[in-house]
């Protein structure tokens, strides 16, 4: 049996096996269609279609193939929520164990569109839990598509689960912070250092806040009401790092101002997201597809293929096989790299290839 089939196969039966309805012989018909992407994605480290398509074996010409997927990406049955977020309620629900960070930015796919992207940070990586693409180059989306993410990525948010948002100055919207406060999340969003602010009656631009401290400085205050309109009350932070040139200015619904920080320097994780689908992984903006449902269909594959890629790189931290398929001593790969190498290891010497799309957190001795 090739290489490729095996991995077909058992991408295939992973989706069926969290899927929650096997018994719809259309929607399995789909299912089939998307692991063929999936495996055809990871194997052909391609987000094009034709591509993908010599690396899936059925038994028909690659011609029949890419019009078979054309097909898929056309269909307005096939959406995220039937698809995807099956997979990202159950992968929330394993990482629900803690807090969960998540993390919101933009990035440019396919040819002349955007993606907006909401992760769930984990162990330095980002996973994809939802999205929405638009056409246009990369730039800020409207308020009113922020909040059509959030109540998105909240209807796969376990119940009760501890959440903290992170954003950058474009996610300081006073209707996104009325938002999440009503969701009962923490929030951490950057703002302007023109930005107004009024605390006991007092009013002043955030760079006030800046003005006198020196690197490796955090100042906070509690209680303020922002903007024209006087959002609040708020937590308003400015922080400056060693090695950078300038303070950053925070508004949170933490009290903590240290606390804020902390969880803001994990929104940078989202890079590691767009570079694993871009430059060392998936070329998602190399797609030829224009056009934005279709685009966000291909997300669904692109997102389930790095959901297991990084799977695979837990499972090779968890059972330490870093040391065979790397360094000894010492380990300098990502989650991701570790996933792809194991992967191979797994095919090169014919052994059963494991799928997931969720993350089994390691318990306490290593029990998970």
């Amino acid at each position: 049996m090739s290489d490729n089939l095996r991995q077909y196969r058992a991408i295939h039966e992973a989706l069926r096996q969290w899927y929650p309805d096997r018994g719809n012989g259309r929607m399995a018909h789909h299912l089939t269609t998307l692991a063929a992407l999936i495996s055809g994605i990871v194997a052909s480290r391609s987000s094009q279609l034709p591509a993908i398509a010599t690396q899936v074996p059925d038994g028909t010409k690659a011609e029949s193939r890419v019009k078979r997927y054309t097909r898929w990406v056309r269909n307005e049955a096939i959406d995220e929520e039937r698809y995807f977020f099956p997979y990202a309620k159950r992968l929330l629900a394993c990482l629900a164990l803690e807090t969960l960070v998540l993390v919101i930015d933009g990035s440019a796919v396919g040819r002349g569109c955007v993606a907006l992207m909401v992760h769930v940070v984990y162990k330095g990586r980002a996973l994809p839990i939802g999205w929405l693409v638009r056409q246009g180059t990369k730039g800020h989306f409207s308020e009113a598509l922020h909040l059509e993410l959030v109540e998105a990525g909240h209807d796969v948010i376990p119940l009760g689960a501890q959440v903290v948002f992170l954003g950058d100055g474009e996610f300081d919207g006073t209707e996104l912070q009325r938002t999440l406060d009503e969701l009962g999340w923490s929030s951490v969003c950057r703002t302007a250092h023109t930005t107004t602010a009024q605390l006991e009656g007092d009013r002043f631009r955030l760079d006030v806040m800046g003005a006198c401290i020196k690197p490796g400085t955090v100042v906070a205050f509690q209680d303020v009401r922002v903007t024209a309109a006087a959002y609040g009350p708020v937590t308003t932070i400015c922080c400056w790092a060693h090695g950078y040139k300038e303070p950053i200015y925070l508004v949170s619904n933490l009290k903590s101002g240290q606390q804020a920080c902390r969880y803001y320097e994990k929104r940078f994780r989202i890079e590691t997201f767009f570079s694993d689908q871009k430059s060392r992984g998936f070329p998602l903006h190399k797609s030829h597809l224009s056009k934005p449902d279709r685009l966000s269909r291909l997300l669904i594959a692109c997102c389930l293929a790095s959901l297991w890629i990084v799977y695979l790189g837990t499972l090779c931290e968890q059972e330490r096989w870093a040391k065979v398929i790397h360094r000894t001593k010492r380990c300098d790969l990502s989650l991701f790299q570790l996933g792809l190498r194991l992967l191979v290891h797994f095919l090169n010497e014919d052994w059963p290839i494991p799928v997931r799309f969720h993350i089994i957190l390691e318990g306490p001795k290593g029990v998970r």
